[in-house]
């Protein structure tokens, strides 16, 4: 679903999905029900010793604002635990691309996340103990608000609750929520950072599986949801690692083909299928009429041509713009960057000259040599 940036703290873009937007109304009805407003009125007045009178908080349209003014206070909180963490991260010298609220709660984006396990660690922790000092901000309202401000006591004390409640959640060791970064942390101060985080992954993992079951015989969507995300979220960043590791030290000069093959922009689609099945090259680099690369064509960009007379169409009306890139660059960073466009070619060029060209099939035969040297000396 599409996001929305509505602000900006700290230069940082903050962003609602329109998942959270179907959701916001469903919250508002459900905390503003006259059942769970008298059970909340009951946790509340038993933490704080501060009581309601249930009469005033039912009253007209008083619940519907309460669940209103409880749902978005909730997201409020959502994004100052997200801040929290970001806090951390800037003064580590860390860049945040945005901080997006969804159905699930909220989810600050790093460009790049710390291999140093104190850093790691201070940045998952932040999170939860901002969530506390926001519990304990709403409980010393709580306490001092007037007897005539009843449902905002109330709404400032279910926010109490709720921000203990979701500091104490975040801090379950389901990675790659906080708990299970702080996991890896602890687990890479004695371990490798790849074997820390297969571990944390594999303990989220287990998780997953056990909200999935909580959430089928309970019948609770969100918690369903959550085990498809920290599932998802888990393995990805495990084989994110994984591919880190493999690609330590490589450039992209290292892995990239040298000599490519090549197709003119002038060559009708006719005569470059013929080509492909002559040279067996999955991606080629197109040229224009003085050899100077102006995009890659494969097979697969074949397909938009299928309607067209494949004997008149040139390849210059279906090549694609790939990104160029330095042979010095990182493997790994530029296989994230590529990643981010959808497709794994680009073009290597040094100070405007061709060296080579990048492509899935590189990154494939890459990581099969790696595991192969890695495995022969494991051996």
């Amino acid at each position: 679903m599409r996001s929305f940036t509505v602000t900006e703290v700290w230069d940082i873009p903050i962003r609602i999905n329109s998942s959270l937007l179907i959701f916001l109304p469903i919250l508002a009805w459900l905390i503003g029900s006259g059942q769970q407003i008298a059970l909340y009125a009951g946790f509340i007045e038993g933490l704080t010793g501060v009581g309601f009178d249930l009469a005033r908080l039912r009253a007209g349209a008083t619940p519907w604002l309460i669940g209103v003014a409880a749902a978005v206070g909730l997201f409020v909180s959502v994004t100052i635990h997200e801040l929290g963490h970001s806090w951390v991260a800037l003064r580590y010298g860390l860049e945040i691309e945005s901080i997006t609220l969804w159905i699930l709660g909220g989810l600050a984006s790093l460009k790049t996340f710390p291999k140093e396990w104190n850093r790691e660690f201070w940045i998952a922790i932040a999170g939860p103990l901002t969530s506390v000092l926001v519990a304990a901000v709403c409980y010393a309202a709580v306490v001092v608000a007037p007897d005539s401000l009843q449902a905002s006591r109330f709404v400032v004390g279910w926010l109490a609750i709720t921000n203990v409640t979701l500091a104490a959640f975040n801090l379950l060791p389901a990675f790659p929520m906080d708990g299970g970064r702080v996991l890896r942390a602890l687990l890479a101060r004695s371990r490798p950072y790849g074997t820390a985080t297969r571990i944390a992954a594999r303990v989220g993992v287990g998780f997953a599986f056990l909200f999935a079951i909580v959430g089928v015989f309970n019948f609770q969507i969100i918690l369903l949801l959550l085990a498809f995300f920290i599932y998802g979220a888990a393995t990805t960043e495990s084989r994110a690692v994984l591919l880190d590791e493999l690609f330590e030290g490589l450039t992209v000069g290292d892995i990239m083909t040298r000599e490519p093959a090549t197709v003119d922009a002038t060559a009708t689609i006719e005569a470059f299928g013929a080509q492909l099945l002559r040279d067996r090259s999955p991606v080629h680099l197109v040229l224009d009429e003085g050899g100077a690369p102006v995009g890659v064509v494969t097979l697969d960009d074949l397909k938009t041509a299928r309607r067209r007379d494949h004997a008149t169409t040139t390849v210059a009306e279906i090549v694609r713009d790939v990104p160029r890139v330095d042979p010095g660059a990182d493997a790994f960073d530029t296989l994230v960057e590529l990643q981010g466009s959808g497709h794994l070619d680009a073009i290597v060029q040094r100070d405007g000259e061709l060296v080579g060209l990048l492509s899935e099939a590189d990154y494939a035969h890459a990581m099969t040599v790696q595991r192969g040297f890695r495995s022969g000396i494991g051996g």
